[in-house]
């Protein structure tokens, strides 16, 4: 991946690549720069690269799972200052890796990329888990593992921390599976990451821009074809009803789900209708 490119032509680059080849944190920079479009990269780059180096420097190459842990805590919470944002966690800077990166805080799913970065430079088997509503890391050592919260100061989770932030996020109701344990792709990570976004910008009453996040998304998941719909969603809720129909129409190009199709081609006409 060239990473003098513009930011959208790496975002499609990764859009191409197989799930585990392509660079995640170059990824979430290049998000970033949609949003920063004069902001330099190559600071960044730099930054990330020390990250890397000083975890690696910090710890030996045959460590076992608990120093490992603790060596990402130190370097990236005690070294260079990085903390959750509790106090202004919807603040939309939180999911821009460069504002993280300027910042020293932002969301579980941000953090959680530092870490993903850095460790894997180590040669680390690390992956980002598909646990609702906040984003936690599996590291896995020598037949052990671990579950690491990027958010509260790289702490280590047992089987009950995670079962209490589990109903946090989903009520009293919510049971711990094997599922909350399963990692997920890198795309995915991006996804969520942009996600974070998406409904902050909803919920600010900014579906043009949601809408162009989701669109954004698209670059690098081109085969989420229901993205393309969820953008006509958000553009025919908002009055946008060209925009609706460009994407409504994008999504019938690529979708080959018979009742998916018919659905969306009913909204295609009642939307053509209120333009008549």
């Amino acid at each position: 991946m060239s990473q003098t490119c513009d930011p959208r032509e790496i975002l499609r680059q990764v859009g191409r690549a197989p799930d585990e080849r392509f660079d995640l944190a170059e990824a979430a920079l290049a998000l970033a720069a949609l949003d920063l479009s004069n902001a330099s990269r190559d600071p960044y780059r730099e930054h990330l690269q020390a990250l890397a180096e000083d975890v690696a420097a910090a710890c030996p190459t045959d460590a076992g799972l608990e120093n490992r842990c603790a060596t990402l805590r130190d370097v990236i919470h005690s070294g260079y200052g990085y903390e959750g944002d509790s106090a202004t966690y919807d603040d939309l800077q939180n999911a821009n890796l460069m504002q993280v990166i300027d910042r020293r805080k932002g969301l579980p799913v941000a953090l959680g990329i530092l870490y993903l970065h850095a460790a894997r430079r180590c040669g680390w088997d690390i992956a980002g888990l598909s646990f609702p509503g906040h984003f936690l890391l599996r590291l896995d050592c020598d037949g052990e593992r671990a579950i690491i919260d990027p958010f509260h100061d790289g702490r280590v989770c047992d089987a009950g921390d995670m079962r209490e932030l589990l109903k946090v996020m989903q009520g009293a109701d919510a049971e711990l599976t094997p599922a909350h344990y399963r990692a997920v792709s890198d795309r995915e990570v991006l996804l969520r990451l942009q996600n974070n976004v998406k409904l902050r910008l909803i919920q600010l009453n900014q579906p043009a821009r949601a809408a162009a996040i989701v669109e954004d998304m698209l670059l690098f998941a081109p085969a989420l074809h229901a993205l393309w719909r969820e953008a006509g969603m958000i553009h025919a809720h908002a009055g946008n009803l060209q925009h609706a129909i460009t994407a409504f129409e994008s999504y019938l190009d690529h979708e080959t789900n018979d009742t998916a199709r018919r659905e969306v081609a009913g909204y295609l006409r009642q939307i053509r209708s209120r333009l008549n």
